[in-house]
């Protein structure tokens, strides 16, 4: 399947060896990005993968072009324009301190670009699958209404769409955010988290009220069942994570399918770096979801392995194959392959 994804891509700033931004004299250079990080993953799966996107006409936009093409992404949908490449500080936590990390993408080119004239038709019927999040609309009323008319024209043309809400605090309130991407649901096939959406019980409530951190598998379907009723979505997922340290996380997921309810196995790793892995659970289900005749217990098992994989690698990205993933999947031995 040919897949395409839209988004805005990031420079990632690191301080080397887990030191502090406040103290350090010098950065790691990354680029990364919520979508692009699907797309580089999948990629690397072996999936024909492309991006669209802004970039500033400069040489940082050209290395960033670069870094897709390094690993396989399709670039020919990429605009240049004037304007700055958004970037993040990331400083990365260890033992018990946590990871922050700062933004610093307003105004971007991406942001501030007018989507007006990009005909998404004569983009996207060449795709059969779309995938986007939540945080391309929180960064402009330009970004806002592009994912609408992408979202509505992929729905014409059958592709499959799949959608991460992916709410991020610094970027808009959950309220807000909640009510503009509710609006795109009719639209998903694929759900991947299920905050922040409207999802209601016959008397007007919320049904994911009183959901925990935690939930059991019974709350899961319940609430699964209730978007499916919806929405009519063809698949529907969300992981849930154990935080034991800066270091060590335990993670597990929920799937839902053919009106029946999957849990995973939970993993336990250690972290090396901690972003892009929701972004690597995406690309896991999008792949597994992508073969044929794979059982529904080894798609989450999937998804979940592709998580842990990439909490093992540097970067935004799932550097990875299927054959490593599906040993981590299978509790392989962690010795030397030679």
């Amino acid at each position: 399947m040919k897949f395409i994804t839209i988004g805005e891509l990031l420079m990632r700033l690191s301080p080397p060896d887990y030191e502090k931004i406040r103290t350090t004299s010098s950065y790691v250079v990354n680029f990364g990005g919520a979508e692009a990080n699907v797309a580089v993953s999948l990629a690397n799966l072996g999936v024909d993968t492309t991006v669209f996107t802004v970039l500033p006409d400069n040489d940082i936009g050209r290395s960033a072009v670069r870094s897709l093409k390094a690993n396989d992404v399709h670039t020919k949908h990429i605009i240049k324009a004037d304007g700055r490449m958004g970037l993040y500080y990331l400083e990365e936590g260890v033992a018990v301190r946590a990871s922050q990390v700062i933004y610093d993408r307003g105004n971007s080119a991406f942001a501030e670009y007018d989507y007006s004239d990009v005909d998404f038709e004569d983009i996207l019927k060449d795709y059969d699958w779309l995938h986007l999040s939540g945080i391309t609309p929180a960064l402009s009323y330009n970004c806002r209404r592009m994912i609408d008319k992408a979202v509505k024209v992929a729905k014409k043309l059958g592709l499959t769409v799949s959608f991460d809400p992916n709410f991020r605090s610094t970027l808009w309130s959950f309220g807000t955010a909640r009510d503009v991407l509710s609006k795109y649901l009719p639209y998903v096939d694929v759900l991947i988290g299920i905050e922040p959406i409207h999802v209601y019980n016959e008397d007007g409530t919320d049904v994911k009220d009183g959901l925990t951190m935690d939930p059991s598998f019974k709350d899961m379907d319940r609430v699964f069942k209730a978007i499916d009723k919806q929405y009519h979505m063809k698949a529907i997922a969300r992981t849930v994570r154990y935080v034991h340290s800066g270091s060590n996380n335990s993670l597990k997921a929920f799937y839902y399918a053919d009106g029946k309810t999957y849990e995973s196995k939970t993993l336990n790793f250690e972290i090396v770096d901690r972003v892009g892995g929701g972004d690597a659970f995406s690309s896991g289900l999008i792949y597994a979801l992508m073969q044929d005749g794979w059982k529904h217990e080894d798609i989450v098992n999937f998804a979940v392995a592709s998580s842990v994989m990439k909490h093992a690698i540097r970067g935004d990205t799932n550097i990875t194959s299927v054959d490593q993933i599906k040993r981590l999947m299978n509790n392989a031995s962690f010795d030397v392959q030679r």
